[in-house]
């Protein structure tokens, strides 16, 4: 993902008692499945293998399909979805008013925001204000946390509504000089109100927070069926396996009519990559909080545990240190600290091996400042 997504699902997270044992009562899969998924960005973020690069690193071109890349964004907004029951029901034992509820939820959508602009900022050097994966996730869980106070067949029913009423748009509403259906890469609806309504109000990207919104509703549906304690653990991993591959299969169909696309967001990608996520979900479920093998998935709990950090700190690191920061070469020519760095692992590995090992190490290093953090017990929440 171009700078890839989602965070922290705007829960937090709870003290542990240990380092390598989570607190009892903690949905471990979901701490899993989130370091997965930052391990994803960390890894299709930083790699440094230009033409050699893995296609499955890649972002698919248009119409060719989804790579693993692809599935990291709305993983992450699943995660939020799947997140937002807990962080509900934690509020409601504590006490908390709705209407404080709802301030915290606007707050934190707020602080997401903000924290997106900060990022592009740190890149274009100079204040900017745009819609980049904070920002889209911030609103995108503001729809799903507010509107989680209704009944789940009104969610469903909803996140239906915007997907197949986004899905209508770009099929029947026609294009001046051009009429409908028309969707390509240089010509379709969303470009068009992008180029010349958005974009010069700095919106562009506005009407992908209906069908990410939509994900985020159909996170909340499992997420609430999985904190359910009355519901067998055997009966929620044959509805996250079975629902994951319902979902699936109606974006594969789906993707017949209108194709997966990631920077439209169409009703097909995202039912797909929610899909696989619920999938991903169901297996970690039965393996660590069902059958009980948790020590595995310790190294993915590190990064899932601080996510707005291991999501946030390497890239502002790379905005504001490795890349305007210069070092001298043997040669006395000056490169970024970040090409110095991936020049001094090519000249001791070689050209393939060292961009692994440059990307590697990258976030080896961030594991462990991940690891200390999680050894204070430090969590980072938005």
């Amino acid at each position: 993902m171009e700078a890839a997504g989602a965070l922290e699902t705007p829960v937090g997270v709870a003290e542990k008692p240990s380092a390598a044992e989570p607190s009892v009562g903690r949905i471990v899969s979901l701490d899993v499945f989130r370091g997965v998924t930052i391990l994803g960005m960390l890894l299709v973020n930083n790699i440094a293998l230009d033409t050699a690069t893995p296609k499955q690193l890649l972002h698919a071109g248009w119409n060719e399909g989804l790579h693993f890349a692809d599935l990291v964004f709305p993983w992450f907004l699943l995660l939020v979805g799947l997140s937002i029951p807990l962080s509900a029901a934690s509020s409601q034992r504590k006490g908390v008013p709705a209407w404080k509820y709802d301030l915290r939820v606007l707050g934190r959508g707020v602080a997401l925001f903000l924290l997106g602009c900060l990022i592009d900022s740190s890149f274009a050097h100079r204040p900017t204000f745009g819609l980049g994966v904070l920002q889209i996730i911030g609103m995108a869980y503001v729809v799903g946390a507010l509107l989680f106070g209704l009944a789940p067949l009104r969610r469903g029913l909803i996140a239906g509504v915007l997907l197949v009423g986004y899905w209508a748009a770009i099929r029947f509403v026609p294009l001046p000089n051009v009429g409908a259906g028309v969707f390509t890469e240089l010509q379709n609806l969303l470009a068009h109100l992008n180029s010349n309504y958005l974009q010069p109000v700095h919106l562009r990207g506005l009407l992908s927070v209906i069908p990410t919104a939509a994900l985020v509703l159909i996170g909340t549906l499992f997420g609430e069926m999985i904190r359910d304690e009355h519901v067998p653990a055997n009966r929620k991993v044959a509805a996250l396996l079975l629902g994951g591959l319902g979902l699936g299969v109606v974006g594969w169909v789906w993707n017949l009519d209108l194709p997966f696309n990631k920077p439209y967001w169409t009703s097909s990608y995202v039912l797909f990559a929610a899909g696989c996520g619920l999938g991903l979900t169901g297996v970690l479920y039965l393996v660590t909080d069902l059958v009980g093998w948790r020590k595995w998935g310790f190294p993915f709990t590190v990064l899932g545990a601080n996510a707005i950090v291991a999501y946030v700190a390497p890239i502002l690191t790379k905005a504001l240190i490795l890349q305007p920061w210069h070092w001298k070469m043997a040669d006395g020519s000056l490169r970024s600290l970040q090409d110095a760095f991936l020049q001094f692992c090519v000249d001791h590995a070689g050209r393939i091996p060292g961009g692994w090992l440059y990307t590697w190490l990258y976030i080896a290093v961030w594991w462990v400042v991940l690891l200390v953090l999680y050894r204070k017990r430090i969590f980072v929440r938005v």
